[in-house]
């Protein structure tokens, strides 16, 4: 098949209007994911030998405590459950507490009200009972498949969740679901892990301090915890310049951290045409998502088979019809891509409304094509959160906002303006049922120890700048319609066309030749480049400046 490379022109004026017309593709070179995540060592392609180690779980802290009841704690929450009910009672709520389980930060109280009390008065009773129990705050939520109501009371003293002790769990080791993420614990001091091709992105609100940040982090060292850099791609996004800067340079990266807003919605707009590439590659050997095409990719391989894609090289001057060739394609597999855009606000404030399109797109055809979306953001108001970005995340995180408000449009409901902080979040998964969760702390001494071990190692993956319009695009199996030196393979066909005909237009080429908008318009401006046509006049229209010999 044809191919796109970024060899120079004998004409500069030829080579800056190819680069800028070109669409990046990235070098798709992957192993299979891993299945054995106790084995530490991968083969990565082309690094001569090289082998890729995964980090150590020795560069992450873990904590010495243990979450166990003692007897002196399990009869301070014996008197705290006779106080709630007393209190409950004074306000003329009636009911017993039956049951508790104390978490490594609050503590939940199930409350089962007499006859006749409805939620929604114990709810409105939220500030007066954490005045009352001398706390910070008291969480009113339902407890889903019972009929008692949950009362979430701070702990005296909170229990640390630490990054390094979800990564050795077993259940995150065993774990060979794709994209699995170690988020923390629930209040029954249990690990929650999630897998982010199951959800399939994810958006994140949370004031300053709250813990967003750090949950971010987390996600990442999880990522880099198990993928290599030839199974999954990262692109960073970072407006504020601070927080995901310290990722720079790991081999995993696809492009550099991006910190402009303008070459951010730039990104979005090629992972946007890599998401379209995929979708035409995948439909061409008749697979549904990126799985089914990278286990086609191998199982082809074992056999020493080839695959082949059908293209249209021309078409036929006596019967009108599209000439169609074989082109074989190159085994090779394609990686997983997780964007990570750490503020939202920054892009909606300078195009709020392409930056909504460019993400719905995303959000709604991204998944089977394996690329996936975490964006986050302080402020989680309509301007930046609108109804349609939150239609398209089913799945969402709240750390602590500002107000109730803020609440209600990043969850759908309250609650959120009560959480503690410094990781204390609400999970929305999947648009089900909202869970009170503790986020891993990991530090940044400890991501730096990952970064440095990641970066010491050599391998092959090469960065390339997505974020400018004017793109040197690497040589790829996977372009349509050009040969290496930027010229399109219908070209003459067309050019002769416009010298019989003495008539030009972007749809004139596209209805004779049978091509896309976008190919014929890229033929027309090659054919001003080289002097045959004239440039749009002020109603668009050209005039053909030669004729045929």
């Amino acid at each position: 098949m044809p191919t796109i490379s970024a060899k120079s022109s004998s004409k500069k004026s030829q080579e800056k209007r190819a680069n800028e017309r070109a669409e990046p593709t990235i070098k798709k070179s992957i192993k299979p994911f891993n299945s054995n995540f106790s084995s530490r060592a991968f083969e990565e392609p082309g690094a001569q030998g090289a082998r890729y180690i995964l980090p150590s779980l020795s560069l992450l802290n873990s904590s010495n405590e243990k979450n166990t009841m003692t007897k002196e704690l399990e009869r301070k929450n014996s008197e705290f459950s006779s106080k709630l009910e007393t209190i409950l009672k004074e306000y003329g709520v009636e009911g017993k507490i039956v049951n508790f389980k104390t978490g490594p930060v609050v503590t939940l109280y199930e409350f089962l009200p007499a006859a006749g009390v409805k939620t929604s008065k114990v709810v409105g009773l939220s500030e007066d009972i954490a005045r009352a129990m001398s706390s910070l705050s008291a969480r009113i939520s339902s407890q889903p498949g019972k009929t008692s109501i949950g009362i979430e009371i701070p702990n005296p003293r909170r229990e640390s969740v630490l990054l390094g002790d979800l990564i050795k769990d077993e259940n995150f080791i065993s774990n060979n679901n794709g994209l699995t993420l170690a988020l923390g614990k629930n209040i029954d001091g249990e690990k929650k892990f999630t897998d982010l091709e199951k959800m399939p992105h994810l958006l994140i609100a949370g004031t300053t301090g709250s813990g967003k940040s750090v949950g971010i982090n987390s996600m990442i060292i999880s990522l880099l915890y198990r993928f290599t850099p030839s199974e999954c791609k990262l692109i960073l996004i970072d407006p504020k310049m601070l927080e995901l800067s310290i990722y720079e340079n790991i081999p995993h990266l696809l492009t550099p951290v991006v910190t402009n807003p303008h070459k951010a919605i730039f990104a979005l707009k090629w992972v946007v045409r890599e998401m379209e590439n995929r979708y035409k590659l995948m439909t061409s050997i008749n697979v549904k998502n990126i799985r089914s095409f990278n286990a086609k990719i191998l199982s082809t391989k074992s056999l020493g088979r080839k695959l082949f894609r059908e293209v249209q090289t021309g078409v036929d001057s006596d019967t009108r019809l599209p000439i169609i060739e074989k082109k074989e394609l190159p085994l090779e597999k394609m990686p997983l891509i997780v964007v990570v855009i750490d503020e939202m606000a920054d892009l909606m404030m300078i195009a709020g409304k392409e930056v909504e399109n460019l993400v719905q797109r995303l959000a709604q055809m991204a998944r089977a094509s394996g690329i996936h979306l975490i964006a986050a953001t302080q402020r989680p108001s309509v301007d930046v959160i609108t109804g349609t970005i939150k239609a398209n995340f089913p799945s969402r995180i709240s750390f602590r906002v500002a107000s109730r408000f803020d609440s209600r449009t990043i969850l759908n409901e309250m609650g959120a303006e009560q959480l503690l902080g410094s990781g204390d979040m609400l999970f929305l998964e999947n648009g089900v049922y909202v869970t009170r969760l503790h986020g891993g702390f990991v530090s940044e001494s400890e991501i730096e120890a990952v970064v440095n071990f990641i970066k010491s190692q050599k391998t092959n993956e090469i960065q390339h700048d997505i974020t400018v319009e004017k793109t040197n695009v690497e040589k790829s199996s996977y372009d349509l319609g050009f040969s290496s030196n930027n010229v399109d393979t219908l070209y003459d066909k067309a050019l002769t066309l416009v010298l019989e005909q003495q008539k030009v237009s972007t749809s004139f080429i596209q209805r004779y030749l049978q091509i896309g908008y976008n190919r014929a318009a890229r033929i027309v401006e090659k054919m001003e480049e080289d002097g045959f046509i004239s440039e749009p006049s002020h109603a668009g229209k050209r005039s053909v400046l030669k004729k045929n010999k």
